[in-house]
């Protein structure tokens, strides 16, 4: 008879989360390119609780602030992770890390996107990252594109708008791919591909006057396609570079509720989520367009160019597992919903937050199971987190029994789900230490178990401080959850 699981697997990786972008800095060091990153400017006047997007602009603004010498872009500079990683790796190796997730910046590799060979000084930085990582008995998981597009392949090509990009990023991932073999085992090609059109610019690389306005919503999914296509060749290679590499999609977990119980309510949320969710993963792990997704391209009269050969490069190069963020849930409201994917309101349920990312532990427990039912396959939790403003006490203390709190609430709804057999192998909680936040470009919406001294415009010391939940993340992590 099956047995019945008890908790977390032996073999369970515990960890943490980051990106290239929000914490290396570093921008203009060893060749390194401009990405799509290096041009959001800080506002500090800006909506916290409403940004629409996430840097990007029109093509004016982009040169604009290519050439711009005030303004102060905090992803350029991170938190010097470039030249910090191995004392920060330190603090995960104390906690008892088994993984860490981070993301190769595209553009150190290939500066301007389009080069035929790689920039050997860039690859040597993740050489000796990738190692240490290793060498501090962690698993390395690695995003290949991370909101970090080289910066001429936007403004000279159109992002993934343009099919020619699918080759150079085909090419990035190949070399990736035969240089960390063996090493890297796990892969997400892509983060979080559905999180569009919030993060238009650093996911496709299309900025706002690219084409007219009634041809956007055609242009980001014909993007999208392209992305699709370079994630099948990327995995057709890898089952011949390393054939034990695990290839994985990402998407940003967000599943609405309806408001009610009126049937409205409820078909609008169910075709809300195919929309701004399923369709990604049924594409990616069906291998195959959804018919629900097709018939939606053909109401809103949205053509997507398909080249011979791409059905069946997607039939044949499904992706090996599902990786996940979750921070929040929505509520699906008929009577004011405007059909634009994550557009919907707040759960009155659920408490705020500065930043309006209403905590929901329930609802993690309920995606979970809702994926795995509708996939049955591995399932990685690549970001899971609170960003709060944290407070230094005088004597160099730092008490966030909220992030505390918050955490556990959600590592109980995921063993809940381990225990109804939920295959979850990996939770990777976001921003273990302290970065630039990726929505806002701020430093004090913090995540990390670990505070690094900087403000919102970069001054500080960059020391870095152990929170009262990096204590509390070593004893979850040494008694393999049970311990919270």
């Amino acid at each position: 008879m099956k047995q019945l699981p008890t908790g977390f697997s032996k073999d369970f990786l515990w960890g943490g989360a980051s990106a290239a972008c929000q914490m290396e800095g570093a921008y203009d060091v060893d060749g390194r390119g401009l990405s799509t990153s290096d041009i959001h400017e800080y506002d500090k006047n800006q909506d916290r609780a409403h940004i629409e997007k996430e840097g990007g602009g029109t093509l004016a603004d982009i040169k604009a602030a290519i050439a711009d010498k005030e303004g102060y872009y905090p992803k350029r500079y991170g938190i010097d992770f470039y030249h910090t990683y191995k004392e920060d790796l330190a603090y995960l190796k104390e906690m008892g890390f088994k993984a860490f997730r981070t993301s190769i910046s595209w553009s150190r590799i290939f500066p301007n996107g389009d080069e035929l060979e790689p920039n050997e000084k860039g690859l040597e930085f993740y050489d000796h990252l990738i190692d240490e990582i290793i060498k501090d008995g962690m698993e390395p998981v690695i995003t290949i594109s991370h909101y970090d597009i080289p910066l001429h392949l936007v403004t000279e090509y159109g992002g993934f708008a343009n099919r020619k990009v699918i080759d150079f990023f085909v090419r990035y991932g190949k070399v990736l791919l035969e240089r960390y073999k063996v090493k890297v085992k796990y892969w997400i090609v892509c983060n979080q591909v559905n999180l569009i059109p919030n993060v238009q610019f650093g996911c496709l690389g299309i900025y706002d006057d690219q084409v007219v306005p009634e041809k956007m919503e055609e242009t980001m999914y014909q993007a999208v396609h392209h992305q699709f296509i370079g994630c099948a060749k990327i995995k057709e290679f890898a089952k011949e570079i390393d054939p034990e590499a695990h290839i994985g999609t990402m998407i940003a977990e967000g599943c609405v509720y309806p408001k009610t119980c009126n049937p409205k309510d409820v078909v609008g949320a169910m075709k809300r989520n195919r929309v701004q969710e399923y369709f990604f993963t049924d594409t990616q792990l069906r291998g195959e367009y959804p018919t629900y997704m097709l018939r939606h391209f053909e109401e809103k009269g949205i053509h997507i160019h398909f080249e011979d050969g791409d059905e069946e490069l997607l039939k044949n190069n499904t992706m090996d597992f599902l990786a996940l963020s979750y921070y929040y849930t929505n509520v699906f409201n008929h009577e004011t919903d405007t059909g634009v994917p994550f557009k919907s309101e707040q759960n009155p349920y659920l408490k705020p937050t500065p930043w309006e990312w209403r905590a929901d532990p329930l609802g993690f427990y309920n995606c979970l199971n809702q994926l795995w039912d509708r996939y049955q396959v591995p399932l990685m939790i690549a970001e899971n987190g609170l960003g709060a403003e944290d407070v230094v006490e005088e004597d160099g203390s730092i008490h966030d029994e909220y992030r505390i709190e918050y955490l556990k609430a959600h590592i109980e709804q995921m063993k809940e789900a381990v225990l109804d057999g939920v295959n979850v192998f990996s939770y990777l909680s976001w921003g273990p230490i302290d970065i630039v936040s990726s929505s806002s470009a701020e430093m004090s919406k913090r995540y990390g178990y670990i505070y690094v001294d900087l403000d919102d415009f970069g001054q500080g010391s960059g020391k870095r401080i152990k929170k009262d939940s990096f204590y509390w993340y070593k004893d979850v992590i040494s008694s393999n959850g049970e311990k919270l």
